[in-house]
């Protein structure tokens, strides 16, 4: 069996100043989530390596996860956070780089006021710094953001890139377009990989199904195809929606009747080459 990998999970040491993101009805998330955490919740089902992603948009946020990397051999990667809009942001790349553990960067394009913020020139040239890194970058945005995303990406059409939480749809709602539409759009990119992770918070957190989020994981499968698509949890965010081994089991529940290979690629293999794991 090829190996299983998580493609996203966070790490914290939680103070109220630094996650204050983290409001009243998350308060299960209000404590520190460590590796030894991480590794009691991913054994059980047979993960084997995890790629741990920035949760603070700093330079200390990088240094802690890579840090974090380099005592534990099952976190097999990093995505940090760089001043990619920063003049001299190169000699940052540069050393974060030569940790053999960091392969990409991300930015909380989500959380920005400008919808089209991901079209901003000095983010751009920034981006642009990452392929002859070996970098790959990480979009984190909802569904709204998914028309300027890929005009962003055909900037950079050599860059891989890695879409977060399927682009964050509707799931509480129960809408899927315009997103579908989008997301098959985005798919066309060749350079572009996705995650099936993050589903659980965007629906309600006490009454989703399984059955409420199949025609999103449907609709990624069928865009991006197995080679394209890699599995994540989002933990410990996810939590507050679900136990771990419980999406773990949605995910290999509505990839079933997919071959052993296909499976093997959602389920690690995607990240092992997207990441250069």
């Amino acid at each position: 069996m090829a190996q299983r990998v998580d493609a996203h999970h966070h790490f914290w040491n939680y103070s109220p100043k630094e996650y204050g993101w983290i409001g009243d009805s998350m308060a299960a998330l209000r404590r520190d989530f460590t590796p030894d955490d991480l590794l009691a919740a991913t054994a059980p089902v047979g993960i084997g390596g995890v790629v741990s992603v920035q949760a603070r948009q700093t330079v200390e946020e990088t240094d802690f996860l890579l840090a974090h990397a380099s005592r534990h051999g099952f976190i097999r990667g990093v995505v940090g956070w760089a001043p990619l809009m920063a003049p001299g942001v190169e000699n940052r790349l540069e050393h974060f780089a030569a940790h053999p553990k960091f392969k990409g960067v991300r930015h909380v394009v989500q959380d920005e006021p400008d919808d089209n913020f991901i079209l901003r020139d000095d983010l751009s040239r920034g981006v642009s710094l990452l392929k002859p890194l070996g970098l790959a970058y990480d979009i984190l945005i909802f569904e709204r953001h998914l028309k300027p995303s890929i005009q962003f990406v055909d900037r950079h059409p050599g860059q891989v890139f890695i879409l977060d939480h399927i682009a964050k749809p509707g799931i509480k709602a129960g809408h899927r377009e315009p997103w579908a539409t989008d997301i098959r759009e985005m798919a066309r990119r060749p350079n572009v990989y996705c995650k099936i992770s993050g589903m659980v918070t965007e629906a309600n957190w006490e009454t989703w199904t399984p059955d409420q989020l199949r025609p999103y994981i449907d609709t990624v499968l069928e865009a991006f195809g197995p080679k394209r698509l890699m599995f994540g949890s989002d933990w410990p965010v996810m939590l507050v929606a679900c136990p771990y081994a419980h999406w773990w089991q949605v995910v290999n529940t509505a990839i079933a009747s997919l071959s052993v290979d296909e499976r093997d690629r959602i389920l690690g293999l995607t990240a092992i080459e997207a990441y250069k794991l």
